[in-house]
This record gives structure tokens, sequence and C-alpha cells, in this order.
């Protein structure tokens, strides 16, 4: 077994371990499931002593660089010793910072999600915010805001404010964001919490509203997003469960996520339905769940829901995870996670399967 030094995002060195990962849930499953290697070589030191908070999601482009969203929350003794990092950090594949940018004036700090559309620009959700965000790709220009900043929808317009899923340009706790590569037409689970909206709303490529639905029994749409074939999935975050809906939001069907808890008696980690990608095949084979209540990645039939192995555990260490929130998978079929509490990305590369 082969070690190195990393040091991740933001973070101090440690030590890693460099042995392919993949826990399959049945001898069966594992040879049906791909096998995964912690890359130890992508997370470099950033420059002029920057660090950075917790991290919400992130998203990858064209070119296979990965823009990484920086919660800025970070506590003041480490500011003596360091320089808080801009919002928005891009990396290449080989983990080199590219680029970043980010106006905390005109972005909320709670970052949430983003999403690049097939003409390179990237969408920022943040929650609470009220407000989705349209940027050109470095970042340079704002194109287009969907909501009001600070106006939320909810009976009083505040924060703490009882949700309304109203049927209109407005949100409380917007979380994921796909843009339709056929029409354009943009795609937003406003729903982060179980005290916020649990609605995915539609609008043009303009910012106008055009419908909306609300899935049945969900207490969150912590995220969503839409395949090749149109079909949107949306996560039940606490109720471990993905639902599928046609773009009308017609229910299709829905798969479990499920989770055990290792102590007995403790059953809340966060939701096993947390963020969701697909594999880059034509087909999408292959579904990736972040289970946070068991610290691992999910790997998934896109089409039956079978679950065909895992890998992750809790903890600090390389291959491990602090609160994994955003994943991402790159042309290579690599898989990028963020940690929030962890407060570093970390990649896998595809080595078999």
């Amino acid at each position: 077994m082969k070690t190195s030094i990393l040091a991740s995002v933001g973070t101090c060195a440690i030590l890693a371990a460099g042995a392919p990962l993949m826990a399959p849930s049945s001898p069966h499953a594992q040879s049906a499931a791909p096998r995964y290697e912690f890359d130890t070589s992508w997370n470099r030191p950033f420059p002029n002593r920057w660090i950075n908070g917790g991290l919400g999601g992130l998203c990858v482009n064209a070119n296979d660089h990965v823009l990484v969203l920086n919660r800025q929350d970070v506590n003041k003794s480490e500011l003596a010793a360091g320089a808080m990092a801009p919002p928005m950090l891009e990396f290449d594949s080989a983990g080199n910072l590219v680029h970043s940018w980010g106006d905390p004036k005109l972005i909320d700090p709670r970052l949430h999600s983003c999403h690049y559309d097939k003409d390179g620009n990237v969408w920022v959700a943040s929650a609470p915010s009220g407000m989705v965000q349209k940027y050109s790709h470095d970042g340079s220009k704002l194109l287009l805001t969907i909501g009001k900043k600070g106006v939320y929808d909810t009976a009083d317009g505040t924060e703490k404010g009882k949700p309304l899923n109203s049927p209109t340009a407005a949100f409380h706790m917007p979380s994921s964001i796909f843009v339709d590569r056929g029409n354009g037409d943009v795609y937003i689970a406003d729903g982060e919490n179980d005290t916020s909206n649990s609605k995915i709303a539609v609008f043009d490529s303009n910012g106008n509203f055009v419908r909306q639905w609300i899935p049945e029994g969900y207490k969150s749409v912590h995220c969503m997003t839409m395949a090749n074939d149109g079909t949107v999935y949306v996560c039940n975050r606490r109720n471990g469960k993905i639902g599928v809906f046609d773009k009308m939001g017609k229910f299709q069907r829905s798969f479990d996520v499920p989770s055990t808890s290792v102590t007995a008696g403790v059953n809340d980690g966060g939701g096993s339905a947390v963020a969701i990608d697909f594999s880059r095949d034509r087909e999408q084979r292959l579904m990736f769940v972040i289970n946070q209540n068991n610290s691992r990645i999910e790997i998934m039939e896109r089409g039956g829901g079978k679950v065909l192995g895992n890998f992750g555990r809790s903890g600090p260490y390389p291959g491990e995870f602090n609160q994994a929130h955003g994943l991402a998978i790159d042309s290579q079929g690599s898989i990028y996670v963020n940690e929030n509490r962890g407060r570093r990305t970390q990649k896998f590369k595809l080595v078999g399967g």
C-alpha cells in the first residue's frame, strides 16, 4: 500500500492511503459496481495563506474544472493565521487552483449548490437567500437573478416565516438547479431543510415562471437533477428516497436509499439522500448518492434503484467523510465530494468495474 501527504482544500496536511475504495453491498454486487481510488495528488495548498470555511456544493464544467463553493464560515482565530478564501474556487482536473471569484455583497454566504449550463454559464443557489443567480463562466458578469436576495417566500417575508410554496419567482431555501439542455428551461428545487419550501419550480431562460410541482410527502427537496432522458430525480432527504418525475411533475417511481445506524439509538445523521449525480455513459446506467447518515457514497442502478455498492465511512482521513454535502462527476468518471464540516474536497479516480 502506498502512502503520501495530502494538503486538503483549506486544511492541514494529512496522511493519505492510495488503495482502491469499494465496499460492495453483497458478493454479487462486487462485479457489478465500479471501483475507485482516492487521488492523493489532487489537493494542493492555497496561495496567499487562504483558508476556507464549510463547503456547500460543487459542479464540473465541460473542461473538467471543478467549482467549489466556500461558505466562508471560519472562526476569527483562524483569520489570525490566514486570510479568507474567495467564495468561488475553481480547480482544474489536476487539483490546481486556476481561478477564484465572488462578490460577498451580491452572493449570499450560505452557498448551497451550483450548475453549469450547456453554454458554460454557472448558476448558483444559496440557502436561505430567496434567490438564484446566473453568472458568466468566469463569474465576471451577473447575467440573471431569479427571486430577490433577502426576500423569502414565507408568510412574513422573513427567513423564519412560514413557507408558502408560492407559484411564482420567489424562494425560501433554494437547494439545487438544472438547466434543460434542450429548451433552456431552468429547474430549481426550493427546499433545503425540513422546515423550508418543498417545491420544484420551472422557469424559462429569461427567468419567467412557467410551472411548479410539490412532491407529495417530501419534507424537503434537498437535491434535484435531470437525466439525459429528461426524467427529473428529486431527493427526499430525511425519508431516504429518490423520486423520479417527468418534466411536468408527474410521478413515475421512487427508490429507497437505505441507511443503518451503527450506534443503537442514534438515527439522525443528516439524511440518506443528500446529493446525486449520474455516470457519464450515454445511458447513465449508474447514479451516485451521498448518504450522510452512513457517511458514504451509494452506487445504485439508475433504472431500478438497486444498490450495487458504496464507499466511504465517517472520519477525518482520506476516503472518509465529515458531513459530505456536494457530489459531482467529470468526463473521466472521477467523483468529487465536498464536505461541509470537514471543509475539504476529495477526488476519487475510477480504476475499474
